[in-house]
């Protein structure tokens, strides 16, 4: 059986939500270039966009990236500070993260904080 590939997850998210693709391209602001490049291979979404994507579907990144959940063990927050200052260290093991890696991490923070902030902005 062959996997889906990003594409092929996202094009099922727009049918279960039933909504049209132009509708979806319309509200994350995607050209309709970059959506055809995507289902013919030639490009993925960047990271930014993949965040967006995770965030409109309600979805994991783990599973928009891979079709699979990944389910971790629980994880205890310690007192040291976290590689990039922003919180609490979570075991992350940062020696062993590259640089992209740990830059994902901080825009999926950021994007995150900015997601919470915009949900309690429209409970008001």
């Amino acid at each position: 059986m062959q996997s889906q590939s990003i594409y092929e997850r996202i094009e099922l998210l727009i049918k279960n939500k039933g909504i049209t693709k132009k509708s979806f391209c319309e509200q994350l602001k995607i050209s309709t270039g970059n959506f055809g490049d995507w289902k013919r291979g030639k490009s993925t979404p960047g990271t930014h966009k993949l965040i967006e994507i995770a965030a409109y579907f309600d979805v994991s990144l783990d599973w928009l990236l891979t079709g699979k959940e990944r389910y971790t063990q629980t994880v205890n927050e310690q007192s040291s500070p976290y590689f990039f200052e922003l919180m609490g260290q979570l075991n992350c093991q940062d020696e062993i993260l590259s640089e992209r890696e740990k830059d994902f991490i901080k825009e999926y923070i950021e994007f995150s904080v900015y997601r919470k902030s915009r949900q309690q902005g429209s409970n008001r």
